[in-house]
């Protein structure tokens, strides 16, 4: 598999294998804290002084656009991070050439167990969060960082209510909210949680569903797309009881987490389903106001099979048609970045899950976790997953656009009191427009770029 040349072998003085690096601006999706990803780089280029790594930020929201412009001009970068939402537009991204601007890394990994004198860390990942990005039995990308749904709840309230532990399954999410609806003086409601698309594809997951075909487009590029499956209409039509009931409560708006956290810190209700990073604020907000938070797994439906739940995240892609040389300096790089004391100060800074059990390890060693047990609720959901399609979570062309069909259903639903069914079908039969509309795009003739290079948001 060849390319255009991602960019020039030897940087500026001639001296120095050049590997440019863009990745997404942490700033634009997660705390404030500097990325590792810096002092990484320097370290990698006093340990290699033949390369030269130079990182360039970038909005996660717009880097796939960007990417595609600059492979026009043959100036892709050698490295690049995605959302894990366009993995299949990255996939189907072409180069100036016409032929795939991303080779796979396990392809060019080769089966060696270190690369440049470094480790190869591929095997000792979460599988969960390693093997969303395996297509066709084939790793296609790195993940270089993950994140997980979680519930967050007011123990002072629940104590209140009788409730003794946080609920783990829907049921007993249901006889929680009925508790806390008795307590005297108690919260005007007992949950919520943004009418975000993240939390249908995990609901979906947890019971086993798939979202498309061919193995939730992992086996083959997907060509069908089902938001009406039985395990889409059993969380639908739990979540609209819930709020018939007056125990959910729904701001009204699409992907309101603001309005969500504002009701949680308010004590306006009692529990808040949202993710694993926002602990990094959310765990304050309870002190700051004078109750316990406790996060738990997210609560599953307890009438079928629990299969697991898909992560959250972003992977670094390797460009095709690099040089060896190149090539393996972008590899020994993604696995420095990704080594045991880089992943565990990344999830320390960011609040994100370990990328792999090596840096969990390091982190129980340090006492990271004895100190912060809540911060290793999302890693420990995502090792509890079965590994199967279903759990991984779906492939999709045009993601971003079926999953707004996704949402904005549920909105028709909670705030109009659209039937479930019939509304859910609906948005079925135009996300499968969607899809179609990308694969014949894509698949030409000529074979091009996804023109949808929209991330979901």
């Amino acid at each position: 598999m060849t390319a255009a040349p991602a960019s020039s072998d030897v940087s500026g003085d001639g001296s120095k294998i050049k590997i440019n690096v863009w990745l997404t601006d942490p700033a634009s999706w997660a705390t404030n804290e500097a990325d590792v990803a810096v002092s990484a780089a320097a370290e990698f280029n006093e340990a290699h002084p033949e390369y030269q790594i130079e990182i360039d930020n970038h909005d996660f929201r717009t880097m796939p656009a960007e990417v595609a412009r600059a492979a026009e001009q043959g100036e892709q970068p050698d490295i690049a991070e995605y959302h894990y939402t366009v993995t299949r537009a990255a996939m189907d991204s072409l180069g100036r050439d016409r032929k795939p601007l991303y080779t796979p890394v396990e392809r060019a990994v080769a089966g060696r167990t270190e690369i440049l004198g470094e480790p190869v860390v591929l095997g000792d990942m979460v599988p969960a969060a390693r093997d969303y990005f395996r297509y066709a039995g084939e790793l296609v990308a790195m993940p270089r960082t993950a994140s997980g749904l979680v519930l967050y709840s007011n123990m002072d309230l629940l104590a209140k209510a009788g409730v003794a532990e946080p609920p783990r399954t829907w049921r007993e999410v249901s006889a929680a909210c009925q508790a806390l609806a008795k307590l005297p003086g108690g919260p005007p409601h007992g949950i919520t949680w943004p009418n975000f698309y993240w939390i249908f594809l995990q609901s979906v997951a947890q019971q086993g569903g798939l979202i498309a075909d061919r193995d939730n487009g992992r086996s083959g590029r997907a060509e069908k797309v089902d938001l009406a499956s039985t395990e889409m209409m059993a969380y639908v039509t739990w979540w609209q009881r819930l709020h018939q009931d007056g125990h959910y409560l729904y701001t009204g708006k699409l992907l309101d987490f603001e309005s969500c956290y504002a009701a949680f810190e308010e004590q306006r209700l009692a529990m808040f389903l949202s993710s694993s990073v926002d602990a990094s604020h959310l765990l304050k907000r309870g002190e700051r106001h004078g109750f316990t938070v406790k996060v738990s797994p997210m609560p599953y439906n307890d009438e079928v099979r629990f299969a697991g739940n898909m992560m959250g995240g972003f992977s670094l892609w390797l460009a095709a048609g690099l040089s060896q040389a190149k090539q393996d300096g972008a590899l020994a790089f993604m696995q420095y970045l990704n080594r045991p004391r880089a992943a565990a100060e990344w999830a320390r800074r960011h609040y994100r899950v370990p990328i792999s059990r090596g840096a969990v390890d390091l982190l129980d060693r340090e006492g990271w976790y004895r100190d912060n047990p809540d911060l290793r609720v999302a890693g420990a959901q995502l090792e509890a997953a079965d590994g199967s399609p279903a759990a991984l979570g779906p492939l999709l062309g045009g993601q971003a656009g079926i999953m707004g069909e996704i949402t904005a259903a549920m909105h028709d639903v909670l705030a109009d009191g659209a039937e479930p069914g019939a509304r859910f079908a609906q948005a079925s039969e135009r996300a499968q427009r969607i899809l179609d509309d990308y694969n014949a795009y894509c698949d030409g003739p000529p074979r091009r770029t996804p023109r949808d290079l929209a991330v979901s948001l």
